[in-house]
């Protein structure tokens, strides 16, 4: 009964629709009752009692529309774990449904990679489904293991446990639960994500199956999964032949030597993927690849065995989220096709559909900042990106968060659920639950970012895309004036070797110039004698 009356507190903006069900009920019943009493009747009255009947009855229906597509509303935010707890705490009608079933029919959501890039994506997608699986690497394989990793004898499990935080209701406090380091004499160095999850795999012994029921446990959106349980190294091979077998110090050597990454792979080559990957894939409805970086957190995952083959030979819809900015020692000048065109090299061509790259507009201030650590914006190189079969789609996806340049989840989120609405209504399902849930939400995201953007609206900003206001990396300010040397040295040797061609070429023609008049002589020469001899004789 209780249940019952919270229908009716002004929070739930029901009341209004209810009265104007009644005041159609009761316009429509008097036009009928009009027509039925009265024994004759005007054209002008008929006319004045027809219109009161339509207008009752539109009200009915309106009403109707209108109180179910609130009772929608409502059910979306008392289950909708993102929502402010003062918001969530207004609507405590959960007994009207089972658990998380609503949100449990959303769209089925892979995304792929690693790093803040992966988590930023995770906390937009949250909002809109818990169908959410995120394959992330463990690499940091060869790299010094902490203290608590040494003492536990642990996996690198920091990508794991940072998808976790994202997926997480509470972000703040999952955050300070995965990273707390024990003070206590005896647990000191200790840190408690390590100590939970060498828990679960003594559990369950399989880390896959210990990370997977680590987030029922914890009741966070989504689950995680590593994209293979094998010790991989990621390595690197230069453009002069040096291969770099520790993923961190590829950046350093990349500056140091001034060489571009040749290509990327993992060691072993032919690791398995972890139990879970390839049928997530497979199932999926969206596939999300990306934000990351480019060779350390993006390919690696893609170079798992029979992991890229899967995402070509899905039907779901799939997606390259592009980095905003460059990234020294890795993407230095790269523009959005060097990205296509680094990931066609390393896993083949028809891995993705649609691209989502940022043509929003960024502070200067935070623009110089990057540059001085040698990254840029990374240039959307129309007349290079037309040879590729994807379909960019530019959004303003930049935003600052904690003084930096991030994506922001909600545009990046909200871009690709309405891609998915265009395609159910594209196959006629516009009253599917799913399609209902995913506009009702993404209508409510949308007027949130419309706010923000008009807050932004005052702020002094330079558009990405302006080229001739770019401002220069640190990295080409450092080695510009190398490589124009490199150039000019490349041109005049070019340069040379035609000289050195012609020179050789005209030396050649002159010796057979000169062997013919030799031999042109000495045959006159020859002749003149005979003649002499000749005349001597008849004399």
């Amino acid at each position: 009964m209780k249940s019952f009356f919270e229908w009716f507190k002004a929070s739930t903006k029901v009341k209004r629709w209810i009265l104007l069900i009644l005041v159609g009920i009761v316009l429509t019943c008097y036009g009928i009752a009009k027509i039925l009493v009265s024994e004759e009747i005007t054209f002008f009255e008929l006319g004045k009692t027809v219109v009161i009947f339509v207008i009752g009855f539109i009200a009915i229906v309106v009403g109707i529309v209108y109180i179910q597509k609130r009772s929608l509303e409502i059910i979306i935010e008392a289950n909708n774990t993102s929502t402010d707890k003062g918001k969530k705490a207004q609507h405590n009608i959960k007994s009207l449904i089972f658990n998380k079933r609503v949100y449990e029919e959303g769209p089925k959501i892979v995304v792929i990679g690693g790093g803040q890039g992966l988590n930023t994506v995770i906390e937009g997608f949250k909002k809109y489904t818990n169908n959410i699986t995120a394959i992330v690497t463990m690499t940091d394989y060869g790299n010094i293991p902490t203290e608590s990793r040494k003492a536990l004898d642990t996996l690198p499990l920091k990508d794991i446990k940072d998808s976790i935080i994202a997926m997480s209701d509470k972000e703040d406090i999952m955050r300070k639960l995965m990273y707390l380091n024990f003070q206590n004499e005896r647990l000191k160095g200790l840190n408690f994500g390590d100590i939970y999850l060498t828990a679960m795999n003594e559990i369950y012994n399989n880390i896959s199956e210990a990370i997977l029921k680590s987030t029922a446990v914890l009741n966070i959106t989504g689950k995680v999964i590593p994209v293979t349980l094998d010790e991989i190294t990621i390595c690197a091979e230069l453009n002069d032949g040096t291969t770099i077998k520790q993923k961190d110090q590829i950046p350093n050597i990349v500056v140091q030597k001034f060489e571009k990454i040749n290509r990327i792979y993992i060691s072993p080559s032919n690791c398995r993927p972890a139990p879970g990957v390839i049928e997530a894939i497979e199932d999926a409805d969206v596939i999300v690849i990306g934000p990351g970086s480019l060779y350390t957190n993006v390919l690696p995952n893609l170079l798992v065995k029979n992991v890229s083959k899967a995402i070509k030979d899905s039907k779901a819809m799939r997606f390259y989220i592009s980095n905003i900015m460059t990234e020294p020692g890795q993407t230095d000048n790269y523009t959005l096709s060097d990205h296509f065109k680094a990931i066609n090299e390393h896993v083949g061509t028809d891995l993705i559909d649609y691209c989502l790259a940022d043509t929003g507009e960024i502070v200067p201030e935070y623009i110089r900042k990057y540059n001085k650590e040698g990254s840029e914006p990374v240039e959307i190189d129309d007349k290079n990106l037309s040879s590729y079969s994807i379909k960019v789609i530019e959004r303003n996806l930049s935003c600052i968060k904690n003084e930096k340049i991030r994506h922001n989840s909600d545009v990046v989120a909200g871009t690709i659920v309405e891609m998915i609405c265009n395609d159910l209504k594209f196959h006629d399902m516009q009253n599917n639950t799913e399609y209902l849930l995913l506009q009702s939400v993404l209508k409510e995201h949308k007027k949130n970012i419309g706010k923000e953007n008009k807050k932004n609206k005052n702020t002094k900003l330079i558009k990405k895309k302006n080229n001739n206001n770019r401002k220069t990396s640190k990295f080409k300010e450092k080695y510009n004036d190398r490589v124009k040397s490199i150039q000019n040295t490349e041109s005049k040797i070019a340069e040379n070797r035609k000289i050195a061609n012609e020179i050789e070429k005209m030396e050649k023609a002159k010796i057979e110039s000169d062997s013919n008049f030799s031999y042109d002589s000495i045959r006159r020469t020859n002749s003149i004698k005979d003649r002499r001899s000749h005349g001597r004789r008849n004399k």
